[in-house]
Formats: C-alpha cells, sequence, structure tokens
C-alpha cells in the first residue's frame, strides 16, 4: 500500500507540475476546470445523486468556476474572480463550517451538502488561477504549507498521538499531529521569510506587498484552515458511509480525498497573497 502510495503521489506530482509551468493561462483554467469536475462528481455522489443528478451538478459547478472566463469579464484588479468570492468562501471555511462541526456534526439535507459543495470547491480553484497567475512558484510554495502540515500531522500523530482531535468525526487525528502540523509549518514558515526581502515578499507589479513578520502568522493560519477543510470532508465520507470519496487515485482515494485541506486554504490564501 505504502508502494502504491508514494508512486501515485510521484505520478501526480508530475502532471501537476507540469500543467501549473508548462501550460498558458486558458491551459491552466482547462485544467483546473478537469479537476473541479471530478471534485464536483465526487461531491455529488457523497450526497447520494444518481449518475444524472451527479452530471448535472457537475456541469452546475464547473460553469460557475468557468463563468468568469467565458463572459470575457475584465477588472481592474486583474483577479480571475472577484474578491467577495474569497471573502465569502472565508466566511465559510472560518465560521460557519467550525460551528457546525461544533454544534452538530452532521450536513442533514442533500440540498445543503450539495449547496456547502459549490461553495467550497469554486473558490478554491479559482484562487488557484489567481494564484498561479502572480507566479507559479507562489502557487507551489502555498501548496507546500498543506503538504508540510499533512505530512507532519501524519507522522507526529502516529508516534505520539493520544487525544483525540474529533473523535466523532475523523478518529484517526490528533492533538499531537495538530501540534506536530504547526510545528513543521512554523519552520517552513521562517525559512520562507528568512529568503524574502527585508520590503517583503514581492508578488508583482500593482500587487501587495507581505512583510516577512507577517508570513509565520499566514502560513499557520492557511495550515489550520486546512486541517478543517479536512475535518469537512472527512464529516462528508463518514456520513455517506464510506472511507474515500472515491476510487480513482490507487492508495489515495479519491480526487476530494487529496485536496479536501486545499478546498479551505487557497481562498484564503488568494486573500492574503493576491489581494
Amino acid at each position: 500500500m505504502l508502494k502504491t502510495r508514494v508512486l501515485t503521489a510521484a505520478v501526480l506530482l508530475a502532471v501537476l507540475l507540469s500543467a501549473l509551468f508548462l501550460l498558458p493561462g486558458n491551459g491552466w483554467i482547462a485544467f483546473c476546470a478537469l479537476l473541479l469536475g471530478i471534485a464536483a462528481w465526487e461531491w455529488g455522489a457523497l450526497a447520494g445523486l444518481a449518475a444524472a443528478g451527479r452530471s448535472i451538478y457537475t456541469a452546475f459547478v464547473i460553469g460557475l468556476f468557468v463563468l468568469p472566463e467565458v463572459l470575457e469579464v475584465s477588472r481592474a484588479d486583474g483577479l480571475y474572480a472577484p474578491i467577495w468570492i474569497y471573502c465569502a468562501a472565508a466566511l465559510f471555511w472560518i465560521i460557519l463550517v467550525p460551528l457546525w462541526m461544533w454544534r452538530r456534526p452532521r450536513m442533514d439535507g442533500r440540498a445543503l451538502l450539495l449547496t456547502a459543495g459549490a461553495i467550497a470547491l469554486v473558490p478554491a480553484f479559482a484562487a488557484a488561477v489567481d494564484l498561479r497567475s502572480v507566479r507559479p512558484s507562489l502557487l507551489v510554495a502555498v501548496l507546500a504549507t498543506v503538504w508540510i502540515s499533512d505530512s507532519a500531522a501524519y507522522l507526529v500523530g502516529r508516534r505520539f498521538g493520544k487525544r483525540k482531535l474529533a473523535p466523532v468525526i475523523s478518529p484517526g487525528k490528533t492533538w499531537e499531529g495538530v501540534a506536530g502540523a504547526l510545528a513543521a509549518v512554523a519552520l517552513y514558515a521562517l525559512a520562507w521569510a528568512s529568503l524574502s526581502s527585508p520590503a517583503g515578499l514581492s508578488l508583482g507589479p500593482g500587487r501587495a506587498q507581505l512583510g516577512p513578520v507577517w508570513i509565520l502568522p499566514v502560513l499557520l493560519g492557511l495550515a489550520v484552515a486546512g486541517m478543517i477543510g479536512d475535518l469537512l470532508e472527512s464529516l462528508i465520507n463518514r456520513q455517506a458511509g464510506v472511507k474515500d470519496s472515491g476510487a480513482l487515485l490507487p492508495g489515495h482515494g479519491g480526487v476530494l480525498d487529496r485536496i479536501d485541506a486545499l478546498l479551505a486554504m487557497l481562498p484564503l490564501a488568494a486573500l492574503a497573497f493576491v489581494r
């Protein structure tokens, strides 16, 4: 199983990096739309939709994503998606999702679950377009935050984990794993800050400057957001009575299982780095 997971991860990374650095702007949007469609299909399955219903839902979600490109919307701020989309996503992930999981760890009603899917999926992939438009390496650096967080949480939690983080939602996650993840991300942030110029992280002409002093709290916040996204997807899987959202990726499950943390993290990263 470990060999399969590593091989699949290597192939996924190669495909992602190739698309990220080699595709033109419209090609990257099409690549994101493809991944979004697979994720929406899986989300529809978790909501209990039949094949026809999943097709309609997938088309609807992709339509929301490509609407700015289809309408050829031109914005003064140069963003692919309007800033309010990311603000709404931040409200969803920072307030609504934690409150929902704390008060009632279940999403009752198919309409509610499908609406939550659109809110979770569309802003994340729009943010991937906007972050990449600044600089592909910026998107890689942001993605690395989640990769480091997930790996550290798994390794530390497996070795030292005792206190359950959310036993009803995801019994395998522990507070020790959370601490290990945040410590690893903190080290990564310090390394990132040390490589930034004293004036701040340059994001290109007309972009905001993020000073080195802010990189640590921003990346720690993104790591916490990623954990919330992970917990939400675990909650939905558990509610659907399945371990994984799909079986497309050998050793990893479905696409949603691989991008769950990114769904919450990417819109917040867009607010931090692209606003």
